[in-house]
């Protein structure tokens, strides 16, 4: 099993707090995560760390400047007393191919949706990804995504702390395996509690993240 799945793009880090988040990772690993953007509409705003290559973590919560949205916040934050990581993307080279290859092998990740953010200086950034609400509830089988013609975050000089390792646990470790098999990838599963870990270097060491 490779300690970095196939097709990375990046981990969903969701906090209730986004700044003490943000200062806790800082602290932790002596890398001050970059403001992301904002989720206009959803309540939420992000800031991002390369994990290495072409993949990067997302650290998400709400938004104090905006308003709350009519609908829950994304990634069912409201419901988290803790930061957790809750999911992560992976980036095929199709995405219309590696939705309709996966239901072939009868696994449905969902439509594609157009999504969007601001950056700060005010660029607009559009991708398209399969849509949460069909997606495995435990969230250890990644959701796709395809960033067309935007420019991928990671291009944009982001702070670093790559990726070492990344592994999950679930109760039934060989029920997620087809699935993530369907959408050629692949994770670290043992059995235990539904959640995912991850390990990054930094000048002050390894550091884990859960």
């Amino acid at each position: 099993m490779n300690a970095i799945p196939a097709l990375l793009d990046h981990l969903v880090l969701v906090t209730p707090d986004l700044s003490a988040t943000v200062a806790d990772f800082a602290r932790r690993t002596g890398v001050t995560p970059a403001p992301g953007g904002v989720h206009v509409g959803l309540g939420t705003r992000n800031y991002l760390v390369s994990l290495g290559d072409m993949s990067y973590l997302e650290i998400i919560g709400p938004d104090p400047e905006q308003s709350a949205p009519g609908a829950p916040h994304p990634f069912a934050v409201d419901a988290l007393a803790v930061p957790r990581t809750v999911t992560w993307a992976i980036s095929p080279p199709d995405l219309d191919a590696a939705i309709a290859g996966a239901r072939a092998q009868g696994y449905d990740p969902g439509p594609a949706q157009s999504m969007s953010r601001l950056r700060p200086d005010g660029t607009l950034l559009e991708w398209r990804l399969t849509d949460g609400d069909d997606a495995h509830p435990s969230g250890l089988v990644p959701f796709l995504i395809d960033w067309s013609a935007t420019v991928h975050p990671t291009a944009s000089d982001l702070p670093s702390t790559p990726l070492l390792s990344l592994s999950a646990t679930a109760p039934e470790p060989d029920e997620i395996r087809p699935l993530l098999s369907a959408l050629g990838t692949d994770l670290d599963l043992t059995t235990g509690p539904v959640g995912i870990t991850f390990t990054v270097d930094t000048l002050l060491g390894p550091v884990t993240f859960d």
